[in-house]
């Protein structure tokens, strides 16, 4: 596996590569102190997973992502100060796929990469799995086809978890703990603004307003429910 940590701060680089060597010791681990080293480095190096700092010497962690996401699905984990939400907000609307807060313990880092690792490995879902179509949405999970009016949508993995899950327990409400759990693993089940960010984005790709979705129903409160589309 290979890793990229672009950060300036030489003492937390090396806890992560610690953290990195001691879980998998096969692991490459690639640095960059400043944002645009670090964007070069991901078209260049093409990593497994990136660790961003948002608190970079050139420019910010968000434009990095932003520069990334324009040619790469690499999975990104955000390094936040602890308490700043509008930071940990901010990131996941801009692509990034977790985050995690300074101070962190080498277990929780390697944890939150395990599970962003499992999401983009796919859904592991049995070949015989049977496509959903219904009105303009047909989703074959077997194949990761998405077809929205009978064109290809591209979600991402943890997009295409959740929609997953959602489908295959249509017309029940499934609670915020227990969709987080399914998707990024029992640790995350506290982190519903890491889901509402999610189900937004979702919602953005296969509604037809996302503000008033009809399909992924918000039961407030409680968690989401999916509603069959059908035909206009």
């Amino acid at each position: 596996m290979k890793v990229l940590v672009v950060e300036d701060d030489p003492g937390i680089v090396e806890v992560v590569s610690l953290c990195f060597q001691l879980r998998w010791s096969g692991t490459t681990v690639i640095t960059a102190a400043n944002g645009r080293k670090g964007v070069d480095l991901v078209e260049n190096e093409s990593p497994d997973v990136v660790i961003l700092d948002i608190g970079l010497p050139d420019m910010d962690g968000y434009q990095v992502l932003k520069e990334i996401r324009r040619f790469s699905d690499v999975p990104v984990l955000m390094l936040t100060v602890r308490g700043e939400d509008t930071d940990i907000a901010k990131g996941l609307e801009l692509g990034a796929d977790d985050y995690i807060t300074k101070p962190f313990s080498h277990i929780e880092l390697i944890a939150r990469v395990q599970a962003v690792l499992r999401r983009v490995q796919g859904l592991g879902v049995p070949g015989d799995e049977r496509p959903f179509t219904s009105g303009k949405l047909s989703v074959d999970f077997a194949r990761n086809e998405v077809l929205l009016n009978g064109k290809p949508i591209k979600l991402t993995s943890t997009e295409r978890k959740l929609l997953y899950h959602l489908i295959r327990n249509e017309g029940r409400i499934l609670s915020h703990e227990s969709l987080l759990a399914k998707v990024w693993g029992d640790t995350y089940v506290d982190a519903r603004d890491l889901l509402r960010v999610h189900i937004q984005h979702l919602r953005q790709k296969i509604e037809d307003n996302s503000e008033t979705p009809g399909i992924i129903v918000t039961e407030h409160g409680i968690g989401y429910k999916f509603i069959r589309p059908i035909s206009s």
